[in-house]
């Protein structure tokens, strides 16, 4: 093994930090571009390492994934207002709650939600108008926050949803202001961010230990906060209100803003791809016939599948992964000391040629069964992988297509402007601004006839 990999050359106190925070995305790139599969990086005094190549991925989130843990940059930020949930917690305590967590998401518990977000999509478009132009990541943000509160809460959040929405816009800025910064400060440090942080959390505290009192009462609805309550670990034991309270917000958080950020990437790449909208249109009208999608339908919607999986390769919700090593690791051929950070940057490896030619088109074709065979495992992995795989992904991969077939089905989006659309990117990757959208109300022909294909079944090809 080389003893050190190949790296530019960093600030003599900060390292690479400043020039990280400021633009990760560009900054990750230009590094995987320069210097290859694995870059040596320093954040202050702390060793890193950028880590592209499958092979490399795989060993540290699947088959050797007992020698990393969380960083503890994201466990320590995101902590301080979510809790100790399944994106905060580690070791025995994270292999317990994950347990108990693990029958809220079983795929038959999972369908069942199907209704819920076809009926909350039926909502939201009974409320638009063709030719008004909306904000279309506050829709989708406002339609996905009611769909995980009916189905973690199961109750109709509209009173709370603003506050809910606020608090969790809240999290999410002052984890941008904290990774922007050059260095963190601790948790005790007095400062205007410590006394916003509590006043995230007393909100998130109020509305959810509000749900989990009532559900007690109630007792089982079959929503997934009854789920949790009812869990049991191996010894019989449950877990405790606070627990139950910071994976339901875990939840929350994770569960609306990337899917909402799925949606509106996906509408701006529809809307930038005439060819790829006509199929997709063309294919909901053959399915659908008008009326709302439901989860049966979903095997049909072949190409409605592949336009979600291409949307989540360029605009992953997750753009980086990071882990930290345990022990003593090699990859690429290098020996990675204990204690080295281990950034994995998902957006770098979905961009790569190597693995997807002509990496910046959109293409939906790419993602035919022939073609996914062909490709290594860890060259797309949107929702992570291995032991800690996004629990909820099987939830986020369904409520997409749901609802990109019901409101494309109705509408064709068009941006209302040449503004660029700048990608942020956090623990999220998300429009640094609104995206301003034109409604057009489509007729169920239009697409099909586009195609020449209105009377035959559409079929997806195979190469």
């Amino acid at each position: 093994m080389t003893h050190k990999p190949p790296g530019p050359k960093g600030d003599f106190i900060w390292g690479h930090t400043r020039l990280y925070r400021h633009d990760p995305l560009t900054f990750e790139r230009t590094l995987a571009r320069e210097y290859g599969d694995v870059v040596a990086l320093r954040f202050g005094l702390r060793r890193a390492v950028l880590i592209t190549h499958p092979d490399d991925i795989h060993k540290v989130l699947v088959a050797e994934a007992d020698k990393f843990c969380k960083s503890a940059v994201y466990r320590e930020l995101l902590s301080r207002v979510l809790g100790n949930g399944l994106l905060t917690s580690d070791g025995e305590f994270w292999q317990r709650q994950r347990k108990l967590v693990q029958p809220a998401f079983h795929h038959k518990r999972i369908q069942a939600y199907g209704a819920v977000m076809t009926e909350q999509a039926a909502q939201m478009l009974e409320t638009w108008r063709p030719g008004e132009v909306r904000p279309l990541n506050r829709d989708m943000m406002r339609l996905t926050l009611g769909i995980v509160c009916k189905t973690l809460f199961g109750a109709d959040v509209s009173g709370d949803a603003d506050r809910v929405a606020m608090a969790l816009t809240a999290v999410l800025e002052l984890v941008d202001v904290a990774l922007e910064a050059p260095f963190f400060l601790p948790e005790w440090w007095p400062s205007p961010r410590r006394q916003q942080q509590r006043a995230v959390r007393q909100i998130l505290d109020e509305v959810v230990y509000g749900f989990i009192r009532r559900r007690r009462e109630t007792g089982d609805t079959g929503d997934l906060l009854s789920m949790l309550l009812a869990a049991r670990g191996e010894a019989g034991d449950r877990m405790s209100d606070r627990q139950v309270r910071d994976e339901a917000v875990t939840l929350v958080l994770a569960g609306h803003e990337t899917t909402a950020n799925a949606l509106t990437w996906t509408f701006i790449l529809l809307a930038q791809s005439p060819e790829a909208e006509a199929h997709l249109h063309a294919e909901l009208d053959i399915v659908l016939a008008g009326r709302l999608p439901a989860v049966e339908d979903l095997r049909r919607l072949e190409y409605t599948t592949l336009v979600i999986k291409e949307s989540l390769r360029l605009y992953p919700p997750a753009p980086t992964i990071e882990r930290e090593a345990l022990v003593d690791v090699e990859l690429g051929g290098y020996r990675i000391p204990k204690g080295t950070i281990v950034v994995i940057p998902v957006h770098v490896v979905h961009h790569d040629a190597r693995w997807f030619p002509d990496p910046e088109k959109f293409d939906p074709l790419r993602f035919t069964k022939d073609k996914e065979v062909a490709r290594p495992k860890f060259a797309y992995f949107p929702f992570g992988g291995g032991p800690r795989i996004c629990i909820g992904n099987s939830f986020a991969e369904m409520e997409a297509n749901l609802l990109l077939a019901a409101i494309a089905q109705r509408y064709r989006l068009r941006l209302a402007d040449s503004t660029p659309i700048i990608p942020k990117a956090t623990i999220t990757l998300r429009p640094s601004s609104d995206v301003r959208m034109r409604l057009e109300a489509r007729s169920m022909t239009s697409a099909a006839e586009t195609l020449n294909g209105a009377n035959a079944q559409y079929r997806v090809p195979s190469g």
